[in-house]
């Protein structure tokens, strides 16, 4: 097993990418622990990983828009395993308007979530990283964050800001043998989609070369690539996985 005896902290973990992440980090032997407001549904995710051999937890009442939360939380992990090995920012939500109609609140929204978020779980469990002379950061973004999109101007922002803080990650936290890195999905099969009509799915999924949407799973591989030891060598970086739906055409 790739990650055993790994301490991996999953944001949002309890349904989409997160839950194939958390899946994914359990079949090869870490302990998972779940950061996520849906507190039931993370106790159920735990619950299934147990069940099927794997070791996971979850904390109730993280916020993640705090600094402070996120710290307590995050010693509270450490002082139970003594370390933390992995953080997969994977948490997000949106609230999509046009420009010219999104309000000031839903723009804080998905920034205090997606960025700020992003900013505070990393923020509480480096210095255990930097000390153990080992990590792995893995933000979750988006295609959207690298080419835009339609009426999500607060969403893109928030995901283009997560890339590039992997970037500054990845030039002063190199030397403590910590990589930081990004993962921006295409169309991906998750419950942000489930709205979304038939044949505009249909449509999405002509453009994309492969002619399919993204799975979970697809996610999670690339999520476990970057965090395995033997991609030390890969820092600064934003993997785009989305069955070449960026490359137009």
């Amino acid at each position: 097993m790739r990650f055993l005896d790994k301490i991996a902290l999953i944001t949002g973990g309890a349904q989409g990418i997160g839950l194939a992440v958390a899946q994914a980090f359990a079949q090869e032997g870490a302990t998972v622990i779940i950061w996520d407001v849906q507190h039931e549904k993370a106790q159920e995710v735990v619950a299934n990983i147990e069940k099927q051999g794997g070791k996971a937890f979850t904390q109730k009442g993280v916020d993640i828009t705090s600094l402070a939360s996120t710290e307590l939380f995050a010693k509270e992990i450490h002082e139970k395993y003594g370390k933390i090995d992995i953080i997969v920012n994977n948490a997000g939500i949106v609230r999509d308007a046009s420009f010219l109609k999104m309000t000031e609140e839903q723009w804080h929204q998905v920034i205090n979530v997606n960025l700020t978020g992003t900013f505070n779980c990393t923020k509480a469990v480096i210095p255990y990283m930097t000390a153990q002379n080992y990590g792995r950061i893995i933000n979750i973004s988006s295609v959207s964050g690298l080419f835009g999109n339609f009426g999500q101007t607060n969403y893109v922002a928030a995901k283009a800001g997560v890339s590039a803080m992997v970037k500054v990650w990845g030039k002063e936290l190199g030397k403590f043998n910590v990589t930081a890195n990004a993962i921006a999905p295409g169309p991906i099969a998750t419950d942000m989609l489930a709205t979304v009509p038939n044949e505009v799915l249909t449509q999405m999924q002509m453009r994309v070369p492969v002619r399919r949407l993204g799975e979970g799973k697809d996610i999670a591989n690339a999520v476990l690539f970057l965090a395995d030891e033997k991609s030390g060598f890969v820092t600064g970086q934003t993997l785009c996985v989305d069955g070449g739906f960026t490359l137009g055409g």
